[in-house]
C-alpha cells in the first residue's frame, strides 16, 4: 500500500494543475482530482503492469471530467478568471491581460481539443502518450491539437503561435 500511496502522491500536483484547466474551479478540480485518486486505488489491480501511470490517471480524470460535463448542464465559470490571474501573482500587468485572454480562448474550445492542448501544451505529454489516454489514433491528436491551436490564434486575434505552441 504505501508503494502505491507514494507513487500516487507525486502525481497529485500535476492532477490537479490539469483539473484546474478543465474545470476552472478550485473546489471542482480538488473533487475531480480525489475522485480521479480513489478509482486508482479502488482499480490498482486494473493498472497495467509497466505502464504508464501518469498517463493512466490523467486518462482517469479526464473521463471523470467528461461524465461530470455530461450529467450536468454546462454551467457559467464559477471562479472569474480576475481571481484566477491575481491568485496567480503575476506581477506584470500585460502578463496578467495575456493570461486572462489565453484562459477566456481556451474555455471557448470544444473539449476534445481544450484537453489535448492541454495535456501537450502544459502538461507535456507526447502525441503518443495522448492518443493512448483517449483511446485515439496518433493523426486524430494531432489534427485536434492543430485545428485547437488555429482556433485559439483566431480567437486571440493574432496570426502569431500563443504561448501553448510545442512542437514535438
Amino acid at each position: 500500500m504505501s508503494d502505491m500511496s507514494t507513487l500516487l502522491e507525486q502525481q497529485i500536483p500535476a492532477l490537479r494543475r490539469y483539473a484546474l484547466g478543465l474545470s476552472r474551479d478550485d473546489h471542482t478540480a480538488d473533487d475531480l482530482v480525489q475522485d480521479c485518486l480513489e478509482r486508482a486505488i479502488s482499480r490498482w489491480f486494473l493498472r497495467r503492469q509497466g505502464g504508464d501511470l501518469r498517463a493512466w490517471l490523467f486518462a482517469i480524470l479526464r473521463n471523470l471530467y467528461i461524465s461530470s460535463c455530461r450529467t450536468q448542464s454546462r454551467r457559467a465559470t464559477s471562479m472569474a478568471i480576475e481571481e484566477i490571474i491575481a491568485s496567480d501573482g503575476y506581477p506584470d500587468p500585460e502578463a496578467r491581460l495575456e493570461t486572462r485572454d489565453i484562459l477566456v480562448a481556451l474555455d471557448q474550445l470544444p473539449e476534445e481539443q481544450k484537453s489535448i492542448l492541454l495535456l501537450v501544451g502544459v502538461e507535456d505529454f507526447t502525441y503518443e502518450d495522448v492518443a493512448r489516454m483517449l483511446g485515439v489514433p496518433i493523426g486524430t491528436v494531432m489534427s485536434r491539437l492543430s485545428r485547437g491551436r488555429q482556433r485559439l490564434r483566431t480567437i486571440l486575434g493574432t496570426g502569431q503561435p500563443t504561448l501553448i505552441r510545442r512542437v514535438k
